[in-house]
């Protein structure tokens, strides 16, 4: 009997079909997914209120769409309100003034080469192109930004814009703001469970279907939903399952044991996931610790060391070498040493956490290298060695022949005591894989088609960031496609 492979393909999905069909040899048709009723209708529902999808309402609203906030936690800000607060983007005012060359093409270009090529350029170009129209939008809306950029730590160049108020709070205060001027409701503690489409693989996405403290709801968009839920580095299992590397490593995102779950329900309706093995980690508290403490956001005035005192990478380099250099040490963790200089140009945010550190032993500051280093339990001889070279032979001749730090970050001494250090352990920050989408923040399916009057912006989404995420880019990310997202949805046509 000649039976080959097609043959037996399609006599297996003629079975199929038939026990589908229970008596009759005909396939049933896909059932609709849509609700007897719906229990609320606006326009455009956007799911989650960090700050992509803060930027979709605003967006959504000014093209005078009814829209709703559905937010998962009892407040708004999502993982925006934890950031650090940098957001990079070539600047034609700031950037001149400091004698700084830069473009959108300089940014797109490093911004691929540091994910390995694996984003699409045609997104990371549509990204950097519009950065400087983000901090100008944010402008508009209140937002304060410093006067200088500089390169923060995974930057690569000095692009990076500090807010005025201390990590994300500026953000979230400022599109909280916004919202309200526009009537924008947040519903909150709102667990959104599935998207509904007219059937799971065809037709147009009309809503979403959540779980309240009251029961079952059906929320109705007439004309799209955007999704916004942020990434999955809070779900142990799954980030776990796509890099096993990280088990054991915490997370300084908001706890929530099922995060990636709006994500899996866009797949439901034939959403496509890209990139989920990339993830990565970043300096925070190391196993068995309390706290995060960041003392090396400024690349060009800080140095890591390990329990020998001695230095261990760029660091200005990429995260993930970062990652890489602080897990190859024999303890799985390194230090952070700064000047007085440095640590007075952090913020209170940073000072209230260094102080709490100190207190619980996972801080340290003194007025000799020598006496830091006792409390560190840091060998004292090898970090006066370290200190005393970075500072006489590397930013003396502005050559790094110990790990190729760029000449432009080897301008600051380490020298203005008194001296602060914390500990840089790793924690899983930011998952750089999710939903495939286009350049207009629609989401596409596993052949690239879109799935009609579904978007979604920020950390939910993949195919930007590579392998290896910016720092900087983040947030970057959530404004530009947040607001891509809610202005294209905003303007589809309700149904």
């Amino acid at each position: 009997m000649n039976m080959n492979r097609r043959h037996l393909l399609g006599s297996a999905a003629a079975g199929a079909a038939l026990i589908g069909a229970g008596r009759t040899a005909e396939a049933r048709p896909l059932c609709s997914m849509l609700p007897a009723r719906w229990d609320e209708t606006y326009d455009v529902v956007v799911v989650g209120c960090g700050g992509a999808g803060m930027a979709a309402a605003i967006k959504a609203a000014d093209q005078g769409a009814k829209v709703v906030i559905l937010e998962r936690l009892a407040f708004p800000g999502g993982n925006t309100q934890l950031a650090q607060g940098q957001m990079n983007a070539a600047d034609p005012v700031r950037q001149p003034r400091q004698g700084i060359k830069d473009s959108w093409e300089l940014h797109a270009k490093q911004t691929l080469a540091a994910g390995d090529f694996r984003g699409r350029p045609d997104r990371v170009e549509t990204l950097c192109k519009n950065a400087y129209g983000a901090v100008t939008w944010l402008e508009s809306l209140g937002m304060k930004f410093r006067d200088d950029v500089f390169q923060m730590f995974g930057g690569l160049y000095p692009r990076a814009h500090q807010p005025v108020e201390p990590k994300g709070k500026g953000y979230t205060q400022v599109l909280l703001k916004a919202l309200k001027d526009r009537n924008v409701p947040i519903l909150r503690n709102i667990r959104v469970t599935d998207i509904i489409r007219d059937t799971p693989t065809s037709g147009d996405v009309r809503g979403v279907c959540c779980q309240t403290k009251d029961g079952e709801r059906y929320i109705r968009a007439r004309r799209a939903v955007v999704l916004a839920a942020g990434g999955f580095s809070a779900n142990q299992h799954l980030r776990e399952l796509h890099d096993p590397r990280i088990a054991g490593l915490g997370t300084d995102n908001l706890p929530n044991k099922l995060a990636g779950e709006v994500m899996m329900a866009a797949v439901r309706v034939g959403g496509y996931l890209v990139g989920m093995d990339f993830i990565q980690s970043t300096p925070g508290a190391p196993a068995g610790k309390k706290m995060k403490i960041i003392l090396n956001t400024k690349v060009a005035e800080s140095i890591y060391v390990d329990k020998r005192g001695n230095r261990i990478v760029d660091e200005g380099t990429r995260r993930d070498r970062i990652r890489d250099a602080v897990l190859g040490t024999p303890e799985r963790y390194a230090y952070t040493v700064v000047d007085n200089e440095t640590y007075e140009s952090y913020n209170s945010a940073v000072h209230s956490s260094v102080e709490e550190g100190i207190k619980i032993g996972e801080a340290w500051t003194a007025p000799t290298i020598r006496e830091l280093a006792v409390k560190m339990g840091v060998d004292p001889d090898g970090l006066e060695k370290t200190i005393d070279r970075y500072n006489n032979v590397l930013v003396k001749n502005r050559k790094d022949p110990d790990f190729g730090k760029d000449p432009r970050n080897l301008y600051k001494r380490i020298e203005k005591g008194p001296f602060w250090a914390c500990y840089t352990g790793m924690t899983v920050h930011h998952t750089m894989g999710g939903l495939d989408c286009n350049t207009k923040a629609q989401v596409l399916d596993w052949q690239g088609c879109v799935i009609p009057r579904l978007y979604a912006a920020g950390e939910i989404t993949g195919g930007i960031h590579g392998t290896n995420r910016v720092g900087g880019n983040a947030l970057l990310d959530c404004m530009v496609y947040g607001q891509i997202a809610g202005t294209n949805a905003g303007q589809e046509k309700a149904a």
